[in-house]
């Protein structure tokens, strides 16, 4: 079992990053008993609220998951639920691993609500609102294009509650099933809505997209789409987006609606988040094709670059996922890069291009420790 606990610390307030990797070659029941025991563990020393949080395994493992997190976190569960995304049985064992994102304040997060359902959390700090979205889907609005823009529409009633829109978001993630044979029409969808919505307006030189990972990993339940939001609403506009950033150019110049980076105030400091990287050159060209040790390494090469654009480095990683496209790559992946200091989970997923064979992300957060 790997735990990771980093934290970031303030005279505001602290946050605290939790990654447990359980040990591969045990049922699901007992890896969700050690995940989330020790994850309950730091959470309570550290006076922690979930903030946000995800649990990558198996279809088939989640009932099992689920029963054991809800017998051993009575007190921590405040109506939103964890995002729950189908990484297929690799080496990691059914249960891949668990991300939590948590704050350390004097008042738990306020829970936003569609109708009764919790669906995400605010915190209210020096005159800034702090959102976590988590796990919006829609499988009822039809075909994926539609799942689709009913997240992001649900995502700005969401953000409005706490006097915003999709212009104060920082980072998305989109959880695609199948992104293989979708992944276009999805880029359409969002590319639209978000002009519609003033985050693109070319004529008016503005440019308020928000880092990104779109990426073939599932919810589960069912729906062919679900979307997570981190934004901060306040007057100031206090995001940074990095269209452009590292060894790469703006994604949007092949069609793509998300910048390379962002740079946020969160409740404890400032974070960088890192979008979903992969082995792509500045033309945007998939590189090393058939390779996966080189797409890795340029990959992680290419997050380096962002990373290094801000004043970070690997100790200031908080969380990281790498992307495999299968076991096979995901063997190259460990045997190669398994001690990297990264606190990271490993999902087998497509990537949003046939070719590309791995992809990562990263949270990086200037200043935090390791616990």
């Amino acid at each position: 079992m790997r735990v990771n606990q980093r934290v970031l610390l303030s005279r505001q307030g602290r946050e605290v990053y939790v990654t447990a990797t359980p040990s591969p070659g045990a049922p699901a029941g007992e890896q969700a008993r050690e995940a989330f025991a020790a994850i309950g563990g730091a959470l309570r020393e550290a006076g922690g609220f979930v903030f946000q949080e995800r649990i990558f395994a198996a279809e088939d493992a989640f009932e099992a998951i689920l029963r054991v997190r809800q017998r051993l976190w009575p007190d921590l569960d405040d109506g939103v639920g964890p995002v729950r995304l189908i990484s297929p049985e690799g080496l990691h064992g059914p249960l891949a691993g668990v991300q939590v994102h948590a704050v350390c304040l004097p008042e738990p997060p306020k829970v936003l609500r569609s109708g009764p359902a919790g669906r995400g959390r605010l915190v209210s700090l020096n005159g800034r609102h702090h959102v976590a979205l988590s796990g919006l889907s829609a499988p009822e609005a039809g075909d994926p294009e539609s799942q689709a823009l009913a997240v992001f529409e649900e995502a700005d009633d969401l953000l409005r509650q706490a006097g915003g829109d999709l212009r104060c978001v920082a980072r998305t993630w989109l959880w695609l099933k199948d992104i293989l044979s979708w992944y276009d029409g999805f880029n359409r969808v969002r590319n639209a809505f978000f002009a519609e919505r003033g985050l693109t307006d070319g004529a008016a030189g503005v440019v308020r997209m928000p880092a990104s990972t779109g990426i073939g990993v599932g919810p589960a339940g069912g729906a062919r789409c679900a979307l997570d939001v981190l934004a901060v609403v306040g007057s100031d506009r206090p995001i940074r987006y990095l269209e452009a950033s590292g060894k790469q150019n703006s994604p949007y110049r092949y069609g793509s609606a998300f910048s390379r980076a962002a740079r946020s105030p969160t409740p404890a400091g400032e974070t960088v988040y890192v979008s979903g990287t992969a082995a792509i050159d500045a033309e945007g060209g998939s590189q090393h094709l058939g390779d996966a040790a080189r797409q890795i390494e340029t990959t992680l090469a290419n997050v380096r670059a962002v990373l290094a654009e801000q004043g970070c480095g690997d100790g200031d990683v908080v969380q990281a996922m790498a992307y495999c496209k299968n076991p096979e790559v995901e063997a190259v992946w460990r045997d190669g890069w398994g001690d990297l200091a990264w606190p990271c989970v490993t999902a087998v997923s497509d990537v949003c291009r046939d070719e590309l064979l791995f992809e990562a992300e990263a949270t990086a957060c200037p200043g935090a420790t390791e616990a």
